[in-house]
């Protein structure tokens, strides 16, 4: 199907693969137990693995260019990733 020879492209399509995992047994439990405040709870919880998910998703990547980019270039991404978090948390 696909060949990965970068084995860091591989670990992050991973950790994005078992992000979808997560979501898709959400939104099967959601529908399980057929109740708002449930739903609710799962959601909240889901809340949490998105952040996680974009965090390992993004180190690894940026491990993964630590000797390919220019150091001002890595600053400017890692810059982005925060200010990201801020926004989001700040918002």
């Amino acid at each position: 199907m696909f060949f990965v020879t970068e084995k860091t492209v591989a670990g992050m399509a991973l950790i994005r693969i078992v992000s979808c995992l997560i979501e898709f047994s959400a939104a099967m439990l959601m529908l399980k137990f057929n109740r708002v405040d449930s739903a609710l709870k799962i959601n909240a919880v889901l809340a949490f693995v998105g952040p996680v998910i974009l965090m390992s998703v993004m180190a690894l990547g940026l491990f993964g260019m630590a000797g390919k980019i220019p150091t001002s270039k890595m600053v400017i991404i890692v810059l982005g990733v925060v200010l990201i978090f801020y926004g989001v948390t700040k918002g």
